[in-house]
Parts: structure tokens; C-alpha cells; sequence
């Protein structure tokens, strides 16, 4: 089951410190009240967790059959990882 965000709509509360987490099923209605103060509330988007096992370095790039640029002034470009793609890329 997912875990939603809520907040209430004024934006503060003492009781739920202003933003509480809900397990719910993905079919179950939105919450329109606090569980603890019932203000009226309204479900927050939450952000996307980023990295765990995925690596950005060169060498885990090259192994995935991948290329990366670096930028090295306006409009250059220079490959740091993997073999496909002119050295230098040049975009004016």
C-alpha cells in the first residue's frame, strides 16, 4: 500500500504539525478531514526518491553502453564516458 501526504488546507496545525502520512490503498477515497484536528486537508504531491543502486560515474556509464558529455564552455562539449559520438561535440 502507498503512503500519502496530506496537509490541512490552512496550512498549519499544532496536533499534526501541519503535513501527516496516511496508508491507503490506491482505490480509497482522499482523506477531506485531519484524523487529528479535522481541518478540512488535501493530499500533497509527493517527491520521487532518486539514486539507490543506480551509479552516474563514467565507468558504470561505459558499462551500460551509454555516453556522457561534459560541458567545457558554451557550446562545447567533450565525452567522458563510453565510445559513442565524436570527441568534441560542438553545438552553436
Amino acid at each position: 500500500m502507498p503512503i500519502y501526504e496530506y496537509a490541512p488546507l490552512s496550512g498549519e496545525c499544532k496536533r499534526c504539525l501541519g503535513r501527516f502520512e496516511v496508508y491507503q490503498r490506491m482505490a480509497d477515497e482522499k482523506l477531506t478531514q485531519c484524523p487529528d484536528c479535522n481541518q478540512p486537508c488535501e493530499r500533497q504531491i509527493s517527491a520521487v526518491p532518486l539514486g539507490g543502486k543506480y551509479s552516474t560515474s563514467d565507468a558504470a556509464i561505459a558499462n551500460t553502453g551509454l555516453t556522457k558529455f561534459k560541458k567545457v564552455e558554451n557550446g562545447v562539449y567533450e565525452r567522458t564516458a563510453g565510445s559513442y559520438g565524436p570527441e568534441v561535440l560542438i553545438r552553436k
